[in-house]
C-alpha cells in the first residue's frame, strides 16, 4: 500500500501518474488538509482518503509531499506510528534525510526525493538520494513510483540542493526564456499568438533533439550557426551581455537560497 501525504498539486500528479502506470486504486491511499480536497481526489481517482495517522499505520511506503515548512508538525504527528520496514520518500524541498530519521523509529529507511512540475505531464526530472538507512532496494522501490511521471535519476544527497536549482527550478528558466523570445517577437512586429506558437515549437523541437540525438548542445548549436549569420549576428548579442555568466550566478544564487531556506 502506498500513502500519499499532502496531495496537492505535485502529491496529486504523482498519484495519477502512479494509476496511468497501471496501479490499482486499492493500492493507494491520499491524505489532505481539507474536506473538499479531500473529495475531489476520491471522486477524481476512487481512493481511499485517511489522516496521516492512519496512512502512516497502513502504509508500506510513506511519500512526504506536504511543503517543507509542513515537514516537522507532520513528523511529529506520524513519526511514533511508523511500523519497522516502512519505506519514508520525501519530495520537500532542502530537508534533508537526517532530519526526517531524527524523527522516525530507527533503521526506518529514507529517500529523499526532487521533482519538478513537468510531473503534471509525464515528463518529470526527479533526483533522488539514499538516507542512511535506504539500500538499494529502496532505491528501486522510489524509482519504480517515479519512473511513470518522467526520468529518475540517483545522484548523491550532498548534490540535491544542486538539483533543486537546476532542475527543480530549472523549467522556470526556460519559461522565463520562453517570455522574453515572445517579447522579441512582438518587438519586431509578429501577433503575440503566432510568436508564441513558434516559440514553443522551436523549444519542444530542439528539447527533442537534445534528448533524441545524443549530440552535445554546443554541436547541435553550431549546426544553426552559419558564419556570418543571422545566428551568430544573436549569440554575439547574448555573450556581449553576459547571459552565459548571468545563467551560472541565477542557478548558484538559487542553490545558496536552497541551503538558507533548508537551515530556517
Amino acid at each position: 500500500m502506498i500513502a500519499i501525504l499532502g496531495a496537492g498539486k505535485m502529491g496529486e500528479a504523482l498519484l495519477s501518474g502512479v494509476l496511468r502506470a497501471g496501479r490499482r486504486p486499492s493500492e493507494l491511499m491520499a491524505t489532505a488538509r481539507r474536506e473538499e480536497r479531500a473529495a475531489l481526489l476520491r471522486e477524481r481517482y476512487g481512493i481511499e482518503i485517511v489522516t496521516n495517522v492512519e496512512a502512516a499505520r497502513r502504509a508500506s511506503t510513506l511519500v512526504l509531499a506536504v511543503k517543507p515548512q509542513d515537514m516537522g508538525v507532520l513528523l511529529e504527528e506520524i513519526g511514533p506510528r511508523i511500523p519497522a520496514g516502512t519505506l519514508v520518500i520525501s519530495m520537500a524541498a532542502g530537508i534533508t534525510s537526517a532530519f526526517i530519521e531524527e524523527h522516525l523509529p530507527e533503521n526506518v529507511p529514507v529517500v529523499r526525493v526532487m521533482s519538478n512540475t513537468p510531473v503534471l505531464v509525464d515528463e518529470a526530472m526527479s533526483v533522488i538520494s539514499a538516507g542512511s538507512h535506504a539500500g538499494e532496494e529502496h532505491l528501486k522501490l522510489a524509482e519504480e513510483l517515479l519512473t511513470p511521471v518522467g526520468k529518475v535519476l540517483r545522484i548523491p544527497e550532498s548534490l540535491q540542493d544542486a538539483a533543486t536549482a537546476l532542475s527543480g527550478s530549472g523549467p522556470a528558466y526556460f519559461y522565463y526564456l520562453v517570455e522574453a523570445m515572445v517579447d522579441a517577437g512582438i518587438l519586431l512586429g509578429m501577433p503575440r499568438a503566432a510568436a508564441l506558437e513558434m516559440v514553443i515549437q522551436s523549444a519542444v523541437g530542439a528539447a527533442v533533439m537534445l534528448r533524441d540525438s545524443g549530440e552535445h548542445p554546443v554541436l547541435l548549436r553550431e549546426a544553426v550557426t552559419s558564419p556570418g549569420g543571422t545566428t551568430i549576428a544573436a549569440i554575439r548579442e547574448l555573450e556581449k551581455h553576459g547571459v552565459r555568466a548571468a545563467v551560472l550566478e541565477a542557478i548558484e544564487a538559487a542553490r545558496n537560497r536552497g541551503r538558507e531556506l533548508a537551515g530556517g
